[in-house]
């Protein structure tokens, strides 16, 4: 199998408004549906994460692809492969404490960046729910972080 090829900052900057009109689109027919439309990308299931912006301080409603892990979720900040993290990873990194909507059910959870050592048995858990997720590592020079969400105090 060929490597697959990085995506450029010009891709990425021309992709980065579709992705947020279709993430609002997305969030508000989830939230009309109860997550029963659009409650699914490429066949893995979404859930809305509602977070703090880092520089604004305003809620933002976003949707991601998410595995059940523990009490809590796993969030994966792949933005495709792309060279740069994805703007809610920094949203997160600043402001930890988000809620996740799956369907009907609302989680109160704090998000924390896996540790190195978590990342390696985390990866292949998120491999077995996401299969592309290792296509998007080899795809960057990056890191790719995963999130461990799990219930706040």
């Amino acid at each position: 199998m060929s490597q697959p090829k990085p995506i450029t900052e010009g891709q990425l900057k021309f992709m980065k408004p579709m992705i947020g009109a279709w993430g609002r689109f997305n969030t508000w027919i989830y939230d009309l549906s109860g997550g029963r439309v659009l409650g699914k990308f490429l066949g893995s299931e979404i859930c809305i994460v509602t977070m703090t912006g880092a520089k604004t301080g305003k809620k933002r409603d976003i949707p991601l692809m998410y595995i059940p892990y523990k009490d809590g979720v796993l969030l994966v900040a792949s933005l495709g492969g792309a060279p740069r993290h994805p703007t809610w990873y920094h949203n997160v990194v600043a402001n930890p404490d988000v809620d996740v909507r799956v369907k009907d059910r609302t989680m109160q959870l704090r998000a924390r960046r896996a540790t190195p050592a978590e990342k390696v048995q985390l990866w292949e858990v998120c491999t077995k729910y996401y299969p592309p997720y290792d296509e998007y590592q080899a795809r960057t020079e990056r890191d790719i972080p995963v999130f461990i969400c799990e219930p706040r105090d």
